[in-house]
């Protein structure tokens, strides 16, 4: 059976050798299975592409891919998977906080249990910001509520899955794939292990308020019309209360007809409705984007060079 080990990789000079060679060390400890590790440069800005062109001699068994600009996390996992051929394709960390020891556990449950996909569950993620600990609050609820995920399922970039699944998930072409968006639209056939997060062996995360932002509306956006359903909703919750309002304004100047109108209650309901529309009509309009964009042909990503040396005889 072959394994593929999809990494995508941004700014990770520092540690790819030290991920990849733990990888390694799994794989020579179950010689039952060969192996394909696939390396996604995202654009990284450092000299992370020529860390990858020198593993690629150092190992037969290595894939380097150089994505042309940087497209996120998300695309450059679909381009890694694309380029796999393994039976169960495994997908991991650049910074080594994922403990990749526990990957043939992954594929243990996967097989004995009969599931289609096996993601990893993060127990203790270690030393985290305030900031990341909203952040993934946020996405568990986001995901949840837009995405209708089931409560005894977690999801994560960490797993194992199916050929089958990750040959649906690729025939998804448009420019913005949401792996969580993805695999729920496949299978629900999901089983998890508890892991426990190593801290990151250097530099600092790549995602900022700006990526996490555009990661939570791309999941908001891409795979449920929810938002669109909730700016109708909110309309017609403010058109009911505008007309309540209205009728209680009619009574009191009925009853005293010497009842001055309030301006600076006017100027504010004007703000409030105002804003609500503007928000309402941002939800429409980043629907209307992502269609044009579509339509558009914009691509998930564009490859500059690949170095792969796979042959039959070379598969670990």
């Amino acid at each position: 059976m072959l394994l593929s080990f999809v990494i995508p990789c941004y700014r990770s000079a520092k540690t790819l050798e030290k991920v990849v060679a733990d990888i390694e060390s799994q794989i020579n400890a179950h010689p039952d299975y060969s192996s394909e590790i696939i390396l996604v440069n995202d654009g990284s800005p450092d000299n992370t592409f020529e860390v990858i062109e020198s593993l690629t001699k150092k190992y037969n068994n290595v894939v380097g891919i150089d994505i042309a600009k940087n497209q996120g996390q998300q695309n450059a996992l679909m381009a890694g998977f694309r380029a796999s051929r393994g039976d169960i394709i495994l997908a991991s960390d650049d910074d080594g906080q994922t403990p990749v020891e526990i990957s043939f556990q992954l594929i243990d449950k996967l097989i004995k249990e009969d599931y289609d996909v096996v993601c990893a569950k993060y127990g203790d993620r270690g030393k985290r910001t305030l900031f990341r600990r909203l952040g993934t609050w946020a996405d568990r609820k986001m995901v949840k509520v837009f995405l209708e995920k089931p409560d005894d399922i977690s999801t994560s970039v960490f797993f194992a899955a199916r050929r089958f699944v990750i040959d649906e998930i690729t025939r998804y072409e448009n420019p913005y794939p949401y792996w969580t968006g993805l695999l729920l639209r496949t299978t629900h056939n999901i089983g998890n292990v508890e892991v426990t997060q190593k801290d990151r062996l250097a530099g600092s995360s790549g995602y900022n308020l700006r990526k996490l932002l555009g990661l939570w509306i791309n999941g908001c956006t891409t795979f449920s019309i929810k938002p669109l359903r909730f700016a109708t909703l909110t309309g017609m919750i403010i058109a009911l209360i505008g007309f309540v309002t209205i009728i209680v304004i009619a009574v009191q100047k009925f009853v005293n007809p010497n009842m001055m109108s309030g301006w600076t209650s006017m100027i504010a309901t004007m703000l409030l409705i105002g804003g609500l529309i503007m928000m309402m009509l941002g939800v429409i309009g980043e629907y209307i984007g992502r269609i044009y964009l579509s339509l558009n042909g914009s691509p998930q990503y564009v490859i500059r060079r690949i170095i792969d040396n796979r042959q039959e005889s070379d598969v670990k």
